[in-house]
């Protein structure tokens, strides 16, 4: 298959666990730290080989864009940030940060797990959208708290499937502004307004989203 983005140049595939599961909500905590231990390795070897940026995602559900029922990662080795990335990044040179800005909503915090905070989004494109960020402003994340993040995430899948049942989701990592993590469900389908001028019509409010989560 032809690589149409040509900053991709390495995909790796990581397994979660030897045993069947599904999902990341159904890891035990040492699995769970042993994938976050992985991706963390993987990472640092990326950039030591000239890979300047690793894209990791998580897709669960063939909606959702998996194609393996086992429950599994993948990391994209990429030769510069994507343009996702590359978007955030301006606002560190104007002194602001999108992603501080959203931690500042106290009344959208979920759970929390070291410095790592789970927060509904508040301008989310689909319905129980969550960030997981640390509190403190950091570019790239040590390897205790990529186990925290990853801990929530599961936490955060968990708290989902508790409200709506197990849903497709997609969930990915951001670094080189403020690391986070974002969790989109798809509980809706993205149509022509939402591709086409990239407006989002979510009809759950974040306030909402986090009250039922939390419960």
């Amino acid at each position: 298959m032809p690589n149409l983005y040509p900053a991709l140049e390495r995909q790796e595939v990581v397994v979660h666990t030897p045993r069947h599961a599904r999902s990341l909500a159904e890891l035990e905590e040492s699995e769970v730290e042993s994938v976050a231990t992985v991706l963390h390795a993987r990472r640092r070897t990326a950039d030591a080989e000239g890979f300047p940026y690793v894209q990791v995602v998580l897709n669960e559900g063939r909606a959702a864009g998996s194609s393996l029922p086992h429950s599994h990662s993948q990391l994209f080795w990429l030769r510069e940030p994507p343009p996702a990335v590359r978007e955030e990044l301006p606002r560190l040179e104007a002194s602001s940060c999108g992603v501080c800005e959203v931690l500042r909503h106290e009344q959208l915090e979920v759970a929390f797990r070291g410095d790592a905070v789970m927060l509904a989004a508040p301008a989310g494109r689909a319905p129980y959208e969550l960030v997981i960020a640390p509190r403190q402003h950091a570019a790239e994340p040590k390897e205790e708290s990529l186990v925290d993040a990853a801990l929530l995430l599961r936490d955060a899948i968990r708290r989902l499937r508790g409200v709506e049942g197990p849903v497709p989701l997609n969930a990915w990592l951001h670094t080189g502004g403020h690391w986070h993590l974002e969790l989109v469900p798809r509980l809706t389908v993205f149509a022509g307004l939402e591709l086409g001028a990239e407006i989002y019509v979510n009809s759950l409010p974040p306030e909402e989203a986090a009250d039922r989560l939390r419960a």
